[in-house]
């Protein structure tokens, strides 16, 4: 009988456990589920796109886009040797002009332009198109030479087509730095020409000074707080 009484007692105590064993078990497969669900429901969530990138994109065709896209043109037209300094300089002259001129417009008109106005300046901006068309497909190239002078002036081409395709250059910056850049172009060509189409040591040093303040602005400009408009 007593080997009958602890048999028994046996039986109900791993019963009792085992029903302790399911509780527990539940209740933490229960604090699992509401711990992990605020995390399922942020990975199940869509992801919205941020004010600031969809604001940043301009609308296709729209002025904007289109004065970014010329930009983009003048830089790779810089970049590939297919504009000259000469020509940037006139191109960004006109671009710098439309933008002021739009900047204006749209300050009298709180902040847009009327339909007029608009149809302006796409004119100015289709001819601007064909202009950079045209300067980059006509005879002119920029021609660096292989060597120190010819290395410098094709890395400040690159410098100033890079600023003007990420924005950190506007186009009246770049307008003031390509005429700086032709000047030491037409000096360089003028002192080749005076010496059989070489530098003296002197005139070599004279570039280099020349070249030194130019490299200098175009950092100032790439990295002051103006900005090409989007």
């Amino acid at each position: 009988m007593g080997s009958g009484l602890t048999s028994g007692l046996r039986s109900v105590g791993k019963a009792h456990w085992r029903n302790d064993m399911q509780r527990t078990l539940s209740m933490f497969a229960l604090a699992s589920f509401f711990a992990t669900a605020p995390l399922l429901s942020q990975q199940t969530q869509p992801a919205q796109p941020s004010a600031q990138t969809t604001s940043s994109v301009p609308k296709e065709g729209s002025v904007n886009d289109r004065r970014q896209d010329q930009q983009q043109r003048i830089a790779n037209g810089i970049q590939s040797g297919q504009l000259t300094a000469g020509e940037t300089k006139s191109l960004e002259s006109r671009e710098a002009n439309l933008n002021r001129e739009i900047k204006d417009d749209r300050a009298a008109n709180g902040g847009k332009l009327t339909q007029q106005e608009r149809q302006q300046v796409n004119r100015q901006q289709n001819n601007l198109s064909k202009s950079i068309y045209k300067d980059k497909h006509n005879a002119a190239q920029a021609h660096y030479g292989n060597n120190e002078v010819g290395q410098r002036r094709e890395n400040q081409q690159d410098r100033i087509a890079n600023g003007i395709r990420n924005g950190s250059m506007t186009a009246g910056e770049a307008d003031r730095t390509e005429n700086r850049e032709q000047g030491i172009n037409q000096q360089i060509q003028a002192d080749r020409a005076a010496n059989g189409g070489k530098l003296t040591p002197q005139e070599k040093a004279q570039i280099n000074k020349e070249q030194n303040g130019a490299s200098r602005q175009i950092y100032r400009q790439k990295h002051n707080a103006r900005n090409a408009p989007k």
